[in-house]
């Protein structure tokens, strides 16, 4: 009858003595516990146990720390699988932590490596030795909660004393000596938004504001409408700490002052449709200086509400001053007006005859920078304002409105348009622009 094969098992032993004392003398400390280790893995030879021919000793390093030579090789032996049973003299002797010796532990696990203590009786190929093990690495798991829990709790203490606890600093302070330090430069652009926010209550039309200036985050990064919701809402503007959504005060200075927080925390609590309709409401009008009537005189903006509804009409100068039938367009709906500009805007953009004239007037008027640029490419650079004009805000399209349109002049018979050119080449200069960098 056959025997069965006994596998080998490479046994590494690993000892350690925390004080160079005694190290000097022939017999010391080291060599008692190696010696008691060969013994064992001796008397485990009908289990297969061999000793590896590699010595690992670390005389005088404290067991407080993984950082040992010995021991930073062992485990790479056992990385490299050259290893298969770890033997110590005691547990003590590979790690006094139990956070380190479940780090160790893990890495024998991964590797399939068991380990053993000779004098503990100690051993993880038993079931008594896996047991034991499992009620360590317990322990070691409390541990670290504790460790955590003590951290978080030594986080809230601190963000309750106002001190700042890392990670990005918001737009406009930056970090010395791990504190908050405003930045001035950025702190102007962080006050801008909170007044520009008052002024037009909109944080999608306020995103494209902030970009057309060039104000990036500290990492470059552009500030979409979702970054300006995040400034508008942080309370380390006020100088503040929060933490949990608790708020104390902070080490650092504030930037806003509280009146102007107030009123943005107002408006931000209004529904995005009742602020889009308050931002329509206080807009310049679309046509404001633009329109004339048959008389030369100027058409100015006005409004009357009847019923809650709001109606709007551009009024004629001379019928202010004189009284009605003193012009024979003495008052025009203003949503009428505007909506027949608009539309002859648009046929503008699609006449090949003025995308010519324009490409022709842009190139004339920088023959270097327009060296690239093509007819096509302003034909579709303004062929995009068609689609777009509807996705404007007011603001915007008022914007628009004045650098395209030079006069506007009206008379019982109709209207009469007519354009800047300059302004139609500088309006495509600037969507080229756009063009070419969200391409880039």
């Amino acid at each position: 009858m056959n025997k069965p094969v006994i596998r080998k098992l490479r046994c590494a032993i690993y000892t350690r003595k925390s004080s160079e004392e005694g190290l000097e003398q022939e017999f010391n400390s080291l060599h008692a516990q190696r010696e008691a280790c060969e013994a064992y893995i001796a008397s485990q030879r009908s289990e297969g146990w061999v000793l590896v021919r590699d010595q690992y000793d670390d005389g005088g390093i404290s067991g407080g720390t993984l950082e040992r030579p010995a021991l930073q090789r062992l485990m790479a032996d056992v990385e490299d699988g050259l290893v298969d049973v770890v033997v110590v003299y005691k547990i003590d002797r590979l790690s006094r932590a139990l956070m380190d010796f479940s780090r160790l532990v893990e890495v024998f696990d991964r590797n399939g490596v068991t380990f053993v203590s000779v004098t503990q009786s100690f051993n993880t190929t038993t079931s008594m030795g896996r047991l034991t093990l499992n009620i360590l690495l317990s322990f070691a798991q409390f541990e670290r909660e504790v460790t955590a829990e003590r951290i978080r709790d030594k986080f809230r203490s601190s963000r309750m004393k106002g001190m700042w606890m890392g990670g990005n600093p918001p737009l406009g302070y930056e970090v010395k000596d791990r504190k908050l330090i405003v930045n001035e430069e950025d702190a102007a652009h962080v006050r801008w938004m909170f007044a520009r926010f008052l002024e037009i209550g909109s944080a999608t039309e306020l995103a494209r504001e902030v970009d057309v200036r060039g104000i990036r985050t500290r990492r470059g990064n552009r500030i979409d409408k979702k970054s300006i919701y995040r400034i508008l809402n942080n309370r380390a503007y006020l100088g503040e700490a929060v933490h949990k959504g608790t708020s104390y005060p902070g080490e650092h200075a504030a930037i806003i002052d509280m009146a102007t927080w107030d009123k943005v925390r107002a408006t931000l609590t209004d529904s995005p449709r009742i602020r889009a309709a308050r931002t329509r409401a206080q807009t310049p009008a679309l046509l404001k200086g633009l329109i004339y009537g048959p008389d030369g005189a100027a058409f100015s903006p006005s409004h009357t509400r009847k019923g809650g509804r709001l109606y709007r009409y551009y009024v004629s100068q001379t019928v202010l001053k004189q009284g009605a039938g003193s012009c024979p367009v003495g008052r025009v709906p203003a949503g009428d007006i505007e909506a027949a500009v608009i539309d002859q805007l648009r046929a503008v953009f699609r006449q090949p005859e003025i995308i010519a004239g324009t490409w022709k007037a842009a190139r004339d008027q920088d023959p270097a920078q327009h060296a690239g640029v093509s007819e096509a490419d302003v034909r579709m650079a303004l062929g995009q304002l068609d689609p777009l004009w509807d996705e404007l805000f007011p603001a915007e399209q008022a914007r628009i409105a004045a650098l395209l349109v030079e006069r506007v002049d009206i008379a019982p018979e109709g209207l009469k348009l007519r354009l800047r050119i300059d302004g139609l080449s500088g309006l495509a200069q600037e969507m080229l622009a756009t063009d070419m960098e969200c391409a880039a």
